[in-house]
């Protein structure tokens, strides 16, 4: 499953995130190749955002409208998925591998307890958390500027990325569990994890990066015109 339905307003891009041009092809198409090059992937379906099913749909690829919240999507996309186990993978992240789709599918696989499984880096910068109410100050007129709480401890914590792998039941409880919950969530772990659900971390490399500013669009062209250069 691609969600594909993020509107690309922080890229600027004019239009839906996952058809910005992105080395020769739009941005998703990236996404679809590597799942299609995944042995464990038996279908691929894509939310899209309303109004653009007909821009994939056709072949290989079952495309549905994308909701308002990306748990929307992702709801909408489940109901077309009728296997035991499903990958989850944002079209923003255009670099990722079949290695790393099968990794993550291999990782949940062999932990039959788990729910899920998701590809994650390790944090390397230094995480401080800033304090909150009238610890606000503000300076120059309407601009904030927000006072250190704590330096957070780096050595547990992790960037998640996509792919996430799930088992469909324990997911679709998540979804159905809290609809509040729904509007709130960046990612589909976070709700299987809010039901007690066990989530397993699989390293993830740096280049698995997300394009949301005009700069990982230029990151990313670069990343892949160097896979080519190497192929």
């Amino acid at each position: 499953m691609i969600a594909a339905a993020g509107s690309g307003q922080r890229l600027g891009a004019g239009g839906p995130k996952a058809f910005v041009p992105l080395a020769g092809r739009a941005m998703v198409e990236w996404s679809i190749a590597a799942c299609r090059n995944a042995p464990s992937v038996r279908s691929i379906v894509v939310a899209c955002p309303a109004g653009h099913v007909h821009d994939l749909a056709g072949g290989d690829v079952g495309v549905v409208d994308g909701g308002a919240t990306r748990a929307e999507s992702v709801a909408n996309a489940l109901a077309a998925v009728g296997t035991e186990h499903v990958v989850i993978h944002d079209a923003a992240r255009p670099l990722v591998t079949p290695e790393l789709i099968e990794d993550v599918v291999a990782t949940l696989a062999a932990n039959p307890d788990a729910a899920g499984a998701i590809a994650a880096t390790l944090v390397t910068d230094t995480i401080k958390r800033s304090a909150t109410g009238a610890e606000l100050t503000a300076i120059k007129g309407t601009n904030a500027v927000r006072v250190v709480e704590q330096t957070v401890d780096r050595s547990c914590l992790w960037a998640a990325q996509t792919p996430q792998v799930f088992r469909v039941e324990p997911l679709r409880e998540a979804l159905a569990a809290d609809p509040q919950r729904l509007a709130t969530a960046t990612d589909e772990a976070m709700m299987v994890e809010a039901t007690g659900g066990t989530v397993l971390i699989h390293p993830s490399p740096a280049e698995n990066l997300k394009v949301t500013t005009p700069l990982d669009l230029k990151l990313a062209e670069l990343l892949l015109a160097e896979r080519a250069a190497g192929a």
